[in-house]
């Protein structure tokens, strides 16, 4: 509905700025990437995302629309709501961000404060694929199947089986299809184990 606001910069905190656009008042809550870059100037322009929920209507701006697509990407998350999100974006550059997803790095989104590991593997498994369509990431293509069988592996032992004997099924696979997702690795370790 709002996509970006430019004027005046009239109050600026780490979390939150007010700006003046044609004599109303804007409070936009920011991450702390945003409030790094913020010009030293008065004029601000700050791409925005609008949250509707029944009490509150709530306006998020970013510095530049890939940290604003991140945001959405996050909030689309089951479990991640905007607070979080945007204590993803203080912690951790998008950028950052971005690369951890796309070769799936629990480690760092789980180090980010709020984040346990279901919550950071669910950030990575609804997100790699978009992620590395959207911004065609070639290199970490060739490194996924590996990341993909990690993952596969995990979660096979999550449901009980055995590590050696599901890794040895997942080798197979892998090798027979290089390209297959978790979830095919999966399916088709649970037939042959």
């Amino acid at each position: 509905m709002i996509t970006h606001i430019q004027g005046r910069l009239v109050e600026k905190n780490p979390t939150n700025i007010v700006i003046d656009c044609g004599g109303v008042g804007y409070e936009i809550h920011i991450s702390l990437h945003t409030f790094s870059n913020l010009p030293q100037s008065e004029n601000v322009k700050l791409f925005t995302h609008l949250l509707v929920k029944e009490d509150s209507h709530t306006l998020f701006g970013f510095a530049d629309q890939f940290e604003r697509e991140l945001f959405r990407l996050l909030i689309s998350v089951s479990g991640v709501g905007a607070s979080t999100a945007r204590t993803m974006l203080s912690s951790i550059h998008p950028n950052a961000i971005k690369e951890a997803i796309a070769h799936g790095d629990v480690g760092t989104i789980q180090s980010i404060k709020g984040i346990g590991a279901k919550t950071a593997q669910r950030v990575i498994l609804d997100l790699k694929d978009k992620i590395l369509k959207v911004y065609a990431i070639d290199d970490i293509l060739s490194k996924s199947s590996n990341t993909n069988k990690e993952e596969a592996l995990s979660a096979l032992e999550t449901l009980g089986f055995l590590r050696k004997q599901a890794e040895k099924v997942c080798d197979k696979i892998c090798n027979e299809n290089p390209d297959a997702t978790v979830e095919t690795i999966i399916k088709l370790a649970l037939k042959n184990l």
